[in-house]
């Protein structure tokens, strides 16, 4: 079964294009991995959370800042589909594995 992403971000700080964002570029770099990424506005302010199946990945209050997209999809990568190069996204330890 693949894997779903959520995004729970903030409506009220004005984050829905940075998910939205955020989702575009985990649906193209992931595509055929996932079964869904999803954007849930959160009740509480300041709230930018990435989860898969539940498991939480980011939180950006914990973080004290969002991730950067090369980070995320490093952190997807490693759980979805390890085997995967992200090339210039990935570590320079992990491009030359390739």
């Amino acid at each position: 079964m693949k894997p779903t992403i959520e995004i729970e971000y903030c409506a009220g700080c004005r984050w829905l294009m940075r998910a939205a964002w955020t989702a575009q570029e985990l649906l193209t770099t992931f595509d055929g991995k996932l079964a869904a990424v999803t954007m849930r506005p959160s009740e509480e302010p300041g709230t930018f959370i990435v989860r898969i199946d539940g498991v939480e990945l980011w939180n950006r209050r914990a973080e004290g800042r969002f991730p950067e997209m090369k980070e995320l999809k490093q952190i997807v990568r490693d759980h979805i589909a390890p085997e995967q190069n992200l090339g210039h996204s990935d570590t320079e330890e992990r491009q030359q594995d390739v």
